[in-house]
């Protein structure tokens, strides 16, 4: 049995010798879920004596091409390797590892995903495009010949089907349909086929939702069914093949029946889980979904925010791509528009706003956004602003959202994908140009009457100037109107017509170009300025129609005095006119409280209007509204319902609803009447201040009371309200409140928030009590104390264990006591939500240089929920006991508490829970003042030159990042300067050495901590100028490598320079390849030649730049090569 989980292991002999094994996995290949076009690599240890054979197979296919699947082994870290250059979406599959020798064989699975990314094509990844692009379109050809007798794939009926009719349009594109007749002919003849099936086993079928994304990595469909045999068995299929189901919601496929109404789950969602997806009833199709998994992907996740209660919250997130809907979850609940949340999305469908309006404390906790199989979250904190008793008012602010951030990493991300599609617009006509050229080769000779010269190679047309796109204006007469285009180009000029004649600027008609946009603008509108206005540009044309309108217009003086409230006496005449102007026929109407106004034997409605008395709207043709009214001398009767505020045995305190007219005066007093149940009479109680509140503190325990109230104004007294019967001092108990519901649950506390009772027992609910209950047990218990009620209609929980799971129901509290309680909640466990790990602190420090015998110490913030493990690597191995690390929660620390050289290396935390996991890496170096190099040696091999050569330093076997410095002083100048740095040899060449001066050089050793002391040479000098005659020399050699290149381990995301030196005369030509391929001209490599000194620098390594790098000096002499390997290294996540 292999220590490793998911390795299976098939011992051939029973027993192994000594010293041999059966193959086995130490560190077996990893899932991965990788972008389309990047580098797909599993790797893998594997140990075994004799030394196991390493194959590689997938499910669905071979892995025989060995331009797409190249298999290899690194004996430096003795992994198996399979790569997959420029990974494609058809190469997402399960892959399996297979391990054998002569005692036995080891087999691991791995699934790869690949997810679908938009058309990023360079120069052989297009050429490869354009061959499947054409094998598409004769594909598409063929599908179009061959259908044209009526056959179409049986896939598009079994869409329309169950699609609505809305979606007939985009199924028939994607089908290559264009005879909608003969389609929906023939769709009616399949629905009475299929509902003529359906009748055998199905009685009802209605409410057919199509497959989404409801919450994070969970699809559903739903329908509703009624069967007439309840022992019918359904399936499911996908793609034409069963699938298995139940229901267990935490099986892949699951199965829910609440009612009438089936929901089918699809959980774990990737990429392998998008098609058609059919529901049968013994073999008859009930229901068809087709299920597409969008590319789609966070730029910017929503943020953490932090409001204060009665404030609107704004959560929002950018996308890769255009998406229409996202879904909003708060606390796991989907989220709809309505008075609560605003959902919106902005014209470009890349920028997604979630709302939250009137924040309370029960809106607190997580929200999430889901787009196709990409999710992510924040926390919603609602802080109370500390006004106990009293409602915060509305506040008008909004806390959160992204601003002007957002809005402009959206349309940097639109104005790439623009340019996406463009390109992929004109490599589909080249391709469709290419197949036309293709075709008239083809034709017979004969039918060629001349062979046509070949055609010139033209340049590539540059993209005309596009106009965006001029809308209809309507304009009022007399007023301005203005109609703007924009082109891509601001040195693109246009013209403008109008009704297909050119047009210019006029008094009344003004043209303007402002950069690339064009304007024009008509003032003081008349009815000829109507008409379609065209704008043209380089060939391009946009056209739109100004719509000039003539409405109904009134006088402002008349409608304000219009809207000034008339007051007369009843029985009285009121006559209202209002001026107007406009074109015939006008429709005139008259409203009276939303009502319109018809002729009666008391209202005439002529060039005046004569009405009794109300309040009136005038309207016409509904654009233009003023208010007047019209009052009686009395007010009407107060209103009820009355509401009881306390019914006690030593007082009645109710309240109730003023007039709703109060007859243009205001209300004074309240006359009050009293009547005891039983009695005759009606004992009057008199006037009280004009509020709609009495207290009656004489009254009878037990004894029942109604009450006559009359409005009394200066105008005159109301007629008469009487309340319901009041019992005073007789107890009624309120009645159950709404279940309560769960805001949020951790370890420590579980907050519940609940609705009052709908019958409150006819006083006021003075609190709550609340009760919980362990699974398992029969009794509730008490939450709050006794003597202290529960004020508001949420409460936190703090008194529960971890890891128990309680069910709680709350009470209801009037005068008279706590009524009945509520339905039991839901269960809840005490535990922490599940956070996947995440690090905090964003500003982490990727590289640090530590100075020997001095501590290191890295500090990594996260938050992760449970509680997760965390595992320190050094270079992809256990860290030494020699470190130190200490964890808490939400903080891990790695110590190294006098580091030493051997610490140099490069750090990674896992964080891992079993939501998932992170990690980070940081490469420490440690290393001391380097110390300087040996004696310094000058010699003259060609005049003018002085070759400096020197004893390497003692540190340079020790630190691969330590180089030297060189340092130059003559006797004319007598100052010291730097001729060469960054020198990864012992030996440089001076030039223009002169006669007749003295020369010193100092070398310097460098690392990253700093410089050495210099080694400084013996002056050089000449001081005759009487030289012998010179002896003629040939210099001529051929290119000669003097120090080679040296093999690279780098890595990924690091820097990485290579050098070499050359001799040679003439000065020979240098060339650098990678993998064979001329790299000169790059501009990802930097590469220089000074003196023979030939060197490259790459700024941040990648997975592109992995393999053989070789260096070609040529001169006319001959020819010398020189190569290396550069290796690059991972984040060694594999190791969990």
């Amino acid at each position: 049995r292999s220590k490793v989980p998911g390795v299976m292991i098939t011992q051939f002999v029973e027993n192994i010798p000594a010293g041999k094994s059966h193959p086995d996995f130490s560190r077996k290949p990893i899932a991965l879920t990788i972008q389309e076009g990047k580098l797909a690599v599993f790797k893998a240890i594997i140990t075994g004596d004799p030394t196991p054979n390493v194959t590689w197979a997938r499910n669905n296919g071979d892995v025989s091409d060995p331009e797409r699947y190249v298999a290899s082994y690194d004996p430096v870290l003795g992994e198996h390797q399979l790569q997959m250059p420029n990974v494609g979406v058809d190469q997402a599959d399960t892959y399996k590892c297979y391990a054998s020798n002569e005692y036995g064989r080891a087999i691991v699975t791995v699934t790869l995903n690949v997810i679908e990314a938009q058309l990023y094509l360079f120069s052989e990844q297009r050429e490869k495009a354009a061959v499947d692009l054409k094998k598409t379109l004769r594909t598409r050809v063929e599908q179009m010949e061959e259908r044209k007798d009526g056959e179409v794939d049986e896939k598009f009926w079994e869409l329309l089907l169950s699609a609505d009719k809305k979606d007939y349009e985009r199924i028939c594109a994607e089908y290559g349909v264009t005879d909608f007749r003969w389609m929906l002919k023939k769709l009616n003849e399949k629905k009475k086929e299929i509902e003529e099936q359906q009748s055998q086993y199905i009685e009802h079928l209605s409410n057919l939702r199509h497959i989404e994304i409801k919450m994070p990595g969970c699809a559903e469909f739903e329908f509703e069914m009624a069967l007439k045999d309840q022992n019918a068995r359904i399936f499911l299929f996908k793609d034409g093949v069963m699938v298995p189901f139940n229901t267990d919601t935490d099986e892949k496929h699951s199965l829910r029946q609440v009612g009438r109404k089936f929901i089918f789950s699809v959980h774990g969602l990737n990429a392998e889980d998008a098609g058609l997806y059919q529901v049968d009833i013994e073999g008859v199709n009930v229901f068809s979904t087709d299920f597409k998994i969008p590319a789609v992907d966070f730029l910017v996740k929503i943020q953490e925010v932090k409001a204060v209660e009665r404030e609107d919250a704004v959560f929002e997130c950018v996308l890769s791509a255009p998406f229409p809907k996202i879904s909003w979850l708060g606390k796991n609940i989907p989220l709809e528009q309505g008075e609560k949340y605003d959902i919106s999305v902005s014209e470009d469908m890349l920028i997604h706003r979630l709302v939250v309006k009137d924040c309370m404390q029960v809106d607190k906790g997580i929200y999430a956004a889901v787009a196709g199989m990409k999710s992510c979250n924040a926390w919603l904190i609602v802080e109370d602003p500390n006004q106990r008793g009293k409602k915060a008012a509305r506040k008008t602010t909004q806390a959160g959202g992204g601003g002007a951030d957002l809005i402009k990493i959206a349309a940097e991300q639109q104005e790439k994908l623009q340019k996406e599609h463009e390109e992929r617009m004109e490599q589909l006509k080249q391709i469709q140009a290419e197949e036309a050229a293709a075709k008239e080769e083809e034709k017979p000779a004969e039918e060629i009457t001349a062979a046509p010269e070949p055609p010139k190679p033209k340049a590539k047309p540059k993209p005309k100037p596009k106009p965006n796109g001029l809308s209809d204006v309507h304009a009022i007469i007399g007023q301005s109107a203005e109609m703007v285009c924009k082109l891509s180009s601001e040195k693109c000029d246009g013209i403008w017509y109008k009704d297909g004649k050119e047009i210019t600027s006029t008094d009344d008609l003004t043209i303007v170009k402002d950069g690339a946009v064009h304007k024009i603008i008509v003032s003081n509108c008349t009815e000829e300025d109507g008409g379609k206005y065209r704008f043209e540009a380089d060939g391009r044309k946009t056209e739109a129609m100004l719509i000039v309108e003539d409405p109904p217009r009134m006088n402002q003086d008349d409608l304000a005095k219009f809207s000034e409230p008339v007051i007369i006496k009843v029985g009285q005449k009121a006559t209202f006119k209002m001026d107007f102007v406009g074109r015939e026929t006008i429709k005139v109407q008259w409203y009276n409280e939303g009502e319109e106004i018809l002729e009666d034997n008391h209202i005439k409605i002529e060039k005046l209007i004569v009405l009794e008395c109300c309040f009136y709207i005038v309207k016409i043709k509904c654009k233009i509204t003023s208010f007047l009214s019209c009052n009686s001398d009395k007010p009407t009767n107060p209103m009820g319902p009355v509401e009881v505020l306390e019914a006690s045995a030593s007082c009645v305190e109710f309240k109730w609803r003023p007039p709703k007219d109060d007859g243009g005066s205001p209300i004074k007093n309240y006359y009050i009447e009293r009547n005891q149940i039983g009695r005759n009479t009606w004992t009057k109680i008199g006037n009280i201040p004009g509020e709609p509140h009495y207290k009656d503190t004489d009254v009878d325990h037990g004894r029942r009371y109604c009450y006559r109230i009359r409005a009394v104004t200066a105008e005159g007294t109301s007629d008469i309200f009487e309340t319901n019967d009041v019992q005073a001092g007789t107890k009624a108990y309120p009645g159950p409140p709404s279940t309560p519901k769960v805001v949020s649950a951790f370890k420590n506390c579980i907050t519940l928030a609940w609705s009052p009772p709908t019958n409150t027992g006819g006083t006021n609910i003075v609190g709550y009590n609340m009760e919980k209950r362990k699974r398992g047990s029969n009794l509730w218990g008490q939450v709050n104390p006794p003597d202290e009620p529960i004020k508001g209609k949420q409460y936190d929980v703090k008194d529960v264990v971890e890891g128990m799971e309680y069910e709680f129901r709350v009470s209801a509290i009037n005068f008279s006591g706590a009524g009945e309680p509520s339905t039991p909640s839901e269960f809840v466990i005490a535990r922490d939500p599940k956070i996947r790990p995440n690090f905090t602190n964003r500003k982490m420090k990727s590289f640090m240089v530590m100075r020997a015998e001095n501590s290191a110490r890295v500090n990594i913030n996260f938050e992760a929920s449970p509680m997760p493990t965390i595992i320190w690597l050094k270079d992809g191995m256990p860290v030494s006991k020699r470190v130190t690390v200490s964890s808490t929660d939400g903080m891990s620390q790695l110590l190294i508490p006098s580091a030493e050289r051997s610490d140099s290396g490069i750090y990674t935390i896992i964080v891992k829970n079993i939501v998932g996991q992170e990690t980070f890496s940081v490469e420490i170096r440690v290393t001391d003042d380097p110390k300087p190099p040996g004696p310094v040696e000058l010699e003259e091999n060609v005049p003018g030159t002085l070759t400096v050569s020197w004893e390497p330093s003692p540190d340079e076997k020790r630190d691969n990042h330590l180089h030297y410095m060189v340092m130059k002083r003559d006797s004319i100048k007598c100052t010291w300067h730097s001729v060469a740095d960054r020198l990864f040899n012992n030996n440089f060449t001076a030039v223009n050495i002169m006669p007749g001066r003295e020369y010193n050089f100092r070398v310097y050793a460098k690392n990253d901590i700093g410089l050495s002391e210099p080694s400084e040479s013996l002056t050089w000098g000449v001081f005759s100028l009487n030289l012998a005659p010179s002896k003629p020399c040939n210099f001529d050699s051929a290119p000669i490598f003097t120090v080679p290149l040296k093999t690279h381990t780098i890595p990924e995301k690091y820097e990485c320079y290579m050098s070499c030196a050359v001799r040679g005369f003439p000065t020979p030509h240098i060339t650098w390849y990678r993998n064979n391929v001329n790299i000169n001209t790059d501009t990802n490599y930097y590469i220089t030649n000074t003196c023979g000194i030939c060197s490259m620098l790459i700024l941040r390594v990648g997975a592109k730049d992995n393999g053989e790098y070789r260096v070609v000096a040529e001169n006319s002499l001959g020819r010398a090569e020189c190569s290396t390997q550069l290796t690059i290294l991972g984040m060694l996540t594999e190791y969990v």
